[in-house]
């Protein structure tokens, strides 16, 4: 259970790009920058709000829209949510490396997805995923386990 997870909180997007708020505009990018990275999408869904979360029947016809969109990959998922009103983008890859390490492949398509938004702003972080596992399956193998940083700790310890 070995996975990278990235994220990246992006501002000063271009509010103007179709993908900040047209669901199709967003899928034809993120299915785009899956396959471009090499990975491979098993589903999808992609939902447009109202303008400040309203549903869509609500709102007024000139008022931004954000996106949500999600891509199950077999590799594990991406979710994109986009705020027309803010300029802003979150972005979530998460790749599991079990039997490959997948972690190049969920860079690049976080690359491509970060330059798509344009974004002037962007606050990225990087998880190492399994490290708990890791841990646990030592200490069943009779071996001791590493003791683990404060960052890693989890509420049991």
């Amino acid at each position: 259970m070995r996975g990278l997870h990235l994220t990246a909180d992006l501002r000063g997007c271009a509010v103007t790009l179709p993908s900040m708020t047209d669901p199709q505009a967003l899928r034809c990018l993120c299915l785009s920058a899956v396959r471009a990275a090499g990975l491979q999408p098993v589903g999808e869904l992609f939902h447009r709000f109202g303008a400040h979360g309203a549903p869509v029947t609500e709102a007024p016809a000139d008022a931004p829209s954000g996106v949500t969109g999600v891509v199950l990959l077999a590799e594990s998922h991406l979710a994109v949510h986009t705020w027309p009103e803010l300029g802003a983008v979150t972005l979530d890859v998460y790749v599991c490396n079990l039997h490959d390490d997948n972690s190049r492949r969920a860079e690049s398509l976080m690359a491509t997805l970060e330059d798509a938004f344009g974004a002037q702003h962007a606050e990225r972080h990087r998880v190492q995923r399994g490290r708990l596992a890791e841990t646990v399956g030592a200490a069943a193998a009779g071996s001791p386990p590493p003791v683990p940083s404060p960052a890693t700790r989890s509420r049991a310890d």
